[in-house]
């Protein structure tokens, strides 16, 4: 198929804007003829987005879903860990993502996971080892080794750690970081070692530190955490060095917008449209070796038509010469696809929740997780627990709420702990997916409207639930099921934003003030991320690495 658009290109190489026809033949860029510079075209044509780092399983849609809603932005690829997936089914799950992949017109660039599990103090579904990793990456769908969480096992030059940074620098193939708060000779040590960025600086200081050392660094604003604002005036002075990424991404977010947004709010703070265009179209493809056109003679006709360099509003995305979006409605149509899982615990009964003050490693002081609104990190409080005939329980005054993290894999008793900030005044929430290895985790004001949110999860076998003010018979118990490991589903994209639209104003109507409580909900159990975290095997201490 032959046939041409016409715009004022942005090349940003030369850093030049000027009116042009863009001739496509066979999905690539045929010819670009240069018009005369008195035409006045009301258009831009510029490279599509990318987004550099994110997991497609947070956003709870099939990859082929994700792309159908994504396009609309004008995102045309993405680097993407399947590392949920892969805590959950293994190679059998990346498997899955790849080929569910293929199925659209898509540029999705899986990585290999380079740490299933996160850590050895919880319970995930698969295992994969060094050997794994080194097959992986001789996959050509494969381009890159996914984050780096262990960072201690970098720095202490863990054999079977060290083994798969190896096999990625055998296959050329890039390393991606994950050190927060790394800083000094350790981020040095890490950075030596061949990982290449990291997108889990939480301060301008911070990335400097790793930048100073040669480290890309990733500014991310995904739906729980949002460093934008701390880390984009680094753009100013460190253009080469720069991606855009959302890490994680719940459904409604993504259809409300994606890199797009970012460049929006970029080029308002007045940092220079071709440094902005840089970050987000240019540095991952160059990076990471993506097969991806950037406009130029020769190159896949992967770009967009904007309607201004101000707001970003995409009018055409094409990959591969193919109109995959126009005007705000997507062209991209997938079939439902199969579905994989790994879920084999039984319903729990309200018993398995109670915590006696006899069960707490602090007597009479509680530690507590205080969430943070944005962010990925934690804080370590001290509180005095509520007590109520020798068990502790939710304090809805003073916002500390029982939450508990359920095996999914096996039947294994229940851990529980405190956390502050979810607000809840009733009921309960809980869900599937919670980092790394998706247990179910769920937060309430009591025992028995916990339990029933932890149920409503199991009988789906993974999802997002709620439960209401079970005392007062307000409201309905809610389910968003995610037969895909029990972190996604395989229904319409934006039907399923719709549900987890529903589902999360429910959550704020029972008190929650977070911005996105679910998502927060999941990183509660992320270990590998500071200070204080509940797995399934208990309460653990990031910054001793060890649990409490």
């Amino acid at each position: 198929m032959k046939f041409f658009v016409k715009g004022n290109i942005v090349d940003i190489f030369s850093k030049k804007i000027y009116p042009a026809k863009v001739f496509i033949e066979d999905g690539k860029i045929k010819l670009i003829e240069h018009l005369s510079a008195d035409q006045k075209l009301p258009n831009f044509i510029l490279p599509g987005f990318i987004d550099a780092h994110v997991h497609i399983e947070s956003s709870m849609l099939v990859p082929s879903e994700f792309a159908k809603l994504a396009v609309v932005h004008g995102t045309v690829a993405t680097i993407s860990d399947p590392h949920e997936i892969a805590n959950v089914c293994g190679l059998k799950g990346i498997e899955f993502m790849i080929e569910n992949g293929k199925t659209v017109p898509f540029k999705f660039h899986f990585g290999a996971p380079s740490c299933v599990p996160a850590t050895i103090f919880e319970t995930a579904g698969a295992a994969l080892n060094a050997n794994d990793v080194d097959l992986l990456l001789q996959k050509e769908e494969i381009h890159y080794l996914s984050e780096m969480m262990n960072f201690p096992g970098v720095l202490n030059e863990d054999e079977e750690v060290l083994h798969k940074i190896v096999s990625s620098k055998k296959y050329n193939k890039p390393v991606d970081g994950h050190a927060p708060g790394l800083s000094g000779e350790m981020a040095k040590k890490y950075i030596d070692a061949g990982i290449s960025t990291d997108h889990e600086c939480f301060t301008k200081e911070e990335a400097l530190d790793k930048l100073q050392y040669g480290m890309n660094i990733l500014i991310r604003e995904g739906s729980a955490a949002k460093n934008f604002e701390a880390l984009i005036d680094l753009l100013n002075d460190y253009p080469d060095k720069m991606m855009f990424c959302s890490d994680d991404k719940h459904p409604d977010s993504l259809v409300e917008g994606h890199i797009n947004l970012l460049c929006q709010r970029a080029v308002a703070k007045g940092i220079d449209i071709f440094k902005v265009l840089q970050a987000a179209c240019i540095n991952p493809v160059e990076h990471y070796k993506m097969n991806v056109g950037l406009v130029r003679e020769g190159d896949a006709a992967d770009m967009i038509v904007v309607e201004d360099l101000k707001d970003f509003k995409v009018i055409e995305t094409y990959i591969n010469g193919e109109l995959v979006a126009a005007n705000g409605i997507t062209k991209i149509e997938c079939e439902k696809s199969k579905v994989i899982n790994n879920f084999n615990c039984e319903e729990k009964e309200v018993f398995d929740f109670k915590f006696q003050i006899s069960d707490s490693p602090f007597g009479g002081l509680g530690g507590v997780i205080e969430a943070l609104d944005g962010q990925l990190i934690t804080n370590k409080i001290m509180v005095t627990p509520k007590v109520v005939n020798d068990e502790i329980v939710s304090d809805t005054e003073n916002d500390i709420l029982k939450m508990v993290v359920v095996n999914r894999y096996k039947n294994s008793p229940v851990a529980k702990a405190f956390v502050k900030n979810f607000g809840l005044k009733h009921g309960a929430i809980a869900s599937s997916v919670a980092h790394d290895s998706h247990n179910i985790i769920a937060v309430g004001v009591n025992d028995e409207s916990i339990c029933r949110a932890v149920n409503l999860v199991i009988k789906e076998k993974g999802g997002i639930s709620l439960t209401p003010a079970l005392s007062k018979g307000e409201g309905e118990e809610l389910v968003l099921p995610l037969p895909v490991a029990g972190l996604m589903s395989n229904e319409d994209g934006y039907k399923v934003a719709g549900l987890y639209t529903a589902i999360d104003k429910a959550a704020k109507d029972l008190g929650s003030k977070l911005s996105a409580p679910f998502m927060t909900l999941s990183f509660m159990a992320l270990l590998v991320i500071p200070h204080l975290k509940l797995s399934d095997l208990g309460l653990f201490d990031e910054d001793k690495f060890e649990f409490v």
